[in-house]
């Protein structure tokens, strides 16, 4: 594999609490809002994209357009792509979808953008004129679907009690880990947030048809003061069972992108060219019904075989982590210690808006591995369907220091 994310070309806005500054707003317009103005700030040449990936999970005004409208948008009208949805595992898929593009030489200089908003998910009405008395079936888009896998058969919950069942985690380990995350986080909030400085935006706030601005977010909204008493004081959500609102992320909204290209262009457009970023490899894995934290264990493996690598190797490991199980089960399974994962914060703090979140984490990692002087960095997380994806980077650090 032969595809470069340049330093720098990468944005995440701050992600926003449910049903907060951002549930008026339709994610797809705002994120090209947010990656025109990225770009721009960037000054990068608009003209050398010639393939765009869109990520959204939750639909959309307008969602049927996809990634041409959101280019559209952008002012590049005549750059086309697909419309991916995989739930979180949506920024891992881009990644991999764009590095084979670029690889393969059918695109040059690929443009991601990851979108989505949890709040105000739509309602969505089937026909069905042979059912009772004619009437068709209503779906709430997001809480529907979190509530009931329809192949498993359960909720989402319910899928991390099974792994904490079956590793035997207690809800005292799952308020340990989520400590040490929210510790992390607070790392990133440092000297007025220099880390989330390096790749955040700020995002212009409006009415739901943004004819005018009226503020703006700047930072995460919605983040939980964590501390181990409050965390102990927290019953189990199921009856019965160990993971507490604590042991567990909260829906959000946001939305993120990035650009992928190939090794020259990426030195090209870089805003440091002695950093280089380079895409590994990739993996995924599904699990058994009912058992997705599971899933990013058994796909990161697969993705460090593919690049040649073991866990040894790697200096950082980034993770979408929706329930605190998530990363005591991939520690066990590929043997990187739990406490050495997620610095600077991770999904299980900032929220969990579906597509944008991945790419957030990736983007995290880079910036790590640069604070390291370079490295191998492992990102990895589980999404719908009992599925896992991971995607393994180099960042090698050239610059004179």
């Amino acid at each position: 594999m032969s595809a470069y994310i340049p330093y720098g070309c990468y944005w995440s806005t701050p992600f926003a609490k449910w049903q907060g500054s951002l549930a008026n707003l339709n994610a797809l317009q705002l994120a090209a809002i947010c990656g025109r103005t990225a770009l721009e700030r960037w000054q990068f040449p608009m003209e050398q994209i010639d393939l765009g990936i869109l990520g959204v999970t939750n639909p959309q005004k307008g969602a049927f357009y996809g990634l041409p409208w959101v280019t559209g948008l952008m002012g590049i009208d005549r750059v086309a792509g697909p419309t991916i949805q995989q739930a979180c595992a949506t920024s891992v898929r881009a990644l991999q979808m764009a590095s084979q593009e670029v690889d393969a030489g059918s695109a040059s200089c690929a443009l991601l953008v990851m979108a989505d908003r949890q709040s105000n998910g739509p309602v969505v009405y089937y026909p069905d004129p042979s059912g009772s008395g004619g009437y068709g079936i209503t779906e709430h888009w997001v809480p529907d679907n979190m509530a009931h896998d329809p192949y498993a058969k359960n909720p989402m919950l319910q899928t991390g009690e099974n792994v904490a069942a079956r590793y035997g985690f207690t809800t005292a380990q799952q308020n340990a880990l989520k400590l040490r995350r929210y510790e992390q986080y607070m790392d990133a909030l440092a000297d007025n947030r220099a880390f989330q400085r390096k790749y955040m935006v700020d995002v212009p706030l409006s009415d739901s048809r943004f004819r005018k601005v009226t503020g703006v977010l700047s930072s995460d909204e919605g983040i939980f003061p964590t501390t181990a008493e409050g965390l102990a004081k927290l019953k189990p959500v199921k009856e019965g069972g160990s993971i507490t609102f604590g042991g567990q992320t909260h829906p959000a909204d946001g939305n993120a992108g990035a650009i992928v290209t190939s090794r020259v262009r990426a030195r090209e457009f870089s805003a440091e060219p002695g950093i280089e970023i380079e895409l590994l490899s990739f993996g995924t894995y599904r699990e058994a019904p009912g058992f997705m934290p599971a899933a990013p264990g058994p796909a990161a493996l697969q993705a460090l075989r593919r690049a040649g690598l073991n866990v040894g190797q790697l200096d950082a490991v980034k993770t979408h982590n929706p329930f605190a199980v998530n990363d005591l089960a991939l520690a066990h399974d590929i043997g990187f210690p739990w406490e050495r994962m997620n610095n600077y914060g991770s999904s299980i703090i900032w929220g969990h808006p579906q597509a944008p979140t991945g790419l957030r984490g990736v983007i995290e990692l880079i910036e790590e591995l640069v604070l390291r002087g370079g490295g191998i960095g492992l990102f990895t997380g589980c999404a719908a369907g009992d599925s896992g994806l991971a995607v393994v980077l180099r960042v090698t650090d050239a610059r004179i220091r």
